[in-house]
C-alpha cells in the first residue's frame, strides 16, 4: 500500500486511501499553502467543506499546483442551512464557484439534523439527497455520501434514496471507533472516513502509544494512521506544517501487529468521543 493507492467505492470510484484535511485551516495564505505543501507531498486526495470557510483557497492551490484534475479527489460538504432541494442545488453551485472547479468527486451532507431542521429533518435530508443524486447522474459529483450520519439517519435516508451513500465521513480515531456506525456502513458497503483520525492533542500524550510507536520507529501520528488502514478506514489527517504533512504520508513502510492493534484498539473515551448529531446546537 502506498499513497497513491485507492479504496474502490460502491459505484466503482477510486478514492486514494488517505487524505489531506483542512478543517479549522483558516483560508487565506494558511489553507493555500497547506494545500500546495500537501499536493507537493503527494496528496492526491484533499477534502474541504463550505463551512470551513476556506474552498476558494483551496480551489486556488489545486488551481496553482499544476497536478492535473483528473489525478485528484476533491471533496466538499453541505453546510446545515442550505437542506432541502433548491437550497442544495445553490449551495452546491456556490461550493464549485469557489473551488474554481466544474466538478467535484465527492459531495457530503455535513450533519444529518441541524438544529433548524430538527422537526423536519428526515424529510430535509431526502431533498438534499434529491438534489444530490441529479448532481451525481449529471457528472458534477462523481460520487455522493454523508458525515455523522448514524444507523438510523441512513435508515431514513435509505427509505426514498435511488443511489445508495458511497462514503460516511465520521469521527473515528482510536478513542472512538464508533462501532455500531462502522458496522453499518461495512454492511451496506459504505467507505467509512475518518475525520479527527488522530483525535486531540490528548492522544499525542498516551504513554502506551508512544511506547508502541517507538518500537516501530514511528511517530504516534504515523502509528495512529497506519491504525487506521489496517482497520480499513480513510484517515483524514490535517496540518499547516510542512514537516507534519509529509511526516504524515510516511506511514506505509511498517504493519503494526494484532497484539498492538488491540492495545490501540483500547483507548475508548481518551481524547473524546463523537458529537451526538441529535445534539448539536448548530
Amino acid at each position: 500500500m502506498a499513497l497513491a493507492d485507492t479504496y474502490t467505492l460502491s459505484n466503482g470510484v477510486k478514492i486514494p486511501v488517505v487524505g489531506f484535511g483542512t478543517w479549522q485551516t483558516p483560508s487565506g495564505d494558511v489553507a493555500y499553502q497547506a494545500v500546495l505543501d500537501a499536493l507537493k507531498a503527494g496528496y492526491r486526495h484533499i477534502d474541504t467543506a463550505a463551512a470551513y470557510g476556506n474552498e476558494e483557497s483551496v480551489g486556488k492551490a489545486i488551481h496553482d499546483s499544476g497536478v492535473k484534475r483528473e489525478d485528484l479527489f476533491v471533496t466538499t460538504k453541505l453546510w446545515n442551512a442550505d437542506h432541502g432541494y433548491e437550497a442544495t442545488k445553490k449551495a452546491f453551485a456556490d461550493s464549485l464557484s469557489r473551488l474554481g472547479l466544474e466538478y467535484v468527486d465527492l459531495y457530503l451532507i455535513h450533519w444529518p439534523n441541524p438544529v433548524d431542521f430538527r422537526d423536519n429533518w428526515a424529510e430535509a435530508n431526502a431533498d438534499s439527497w434529491r438534489a444530490m443524486e441529479e448532481f451525481y447522474n449529471n457528472g458534477q459529483a462523481k460520487a455522493i455520501g454523508v458525515s455523522n450520519f448514524r444507523p438510523e439517519h441512513l435508515d431514513e435516508l435509505l427509505k426514498t434514496a435511488k443511489v445508495k451513500p458511497m462514503v460516511n465521513q465520521i469521527f473515528l480515531n482510536p478513542s472512538d471507533l464508533q462501532p455500531a456506525v462502522v458496522e453499518y456502513n461495512d454492511n451496506h458497503d459504505i467507505l467509512s472516513e475518518a475525520y479527527s483520525p488522530l483525535g486531540t492533542g490528548k492522544i499525542f500524550q498516551l504513554e502506551d502509544l508512544k511506547a508502541i510507536a517507538e518500537k516501530y520507529g514511528k511517530s504516534v501520528p504515523q502509528l495512529v494512521l497506519r491504525w487506521h488502514l489496517q482497520h480499513g478506514f480513510l484517515p483524514l489527517p490535517k496540518s499547516v506544517h510542512t514537516d507534519y504533512i509529509k511526516a504524515n504520508t510516511e506511514i506505509f513502510d511498517f504493519e503494526i501487529s494484532p497484539e498492538d492493534m488491540k492495545t490501540i484498539d483500547d483507548h475508548h473515551g481518551a481524547a473524546g468521543l463523537a458529537t451526538d448529531p441529535d445534539q448539536t446546537t448548530f
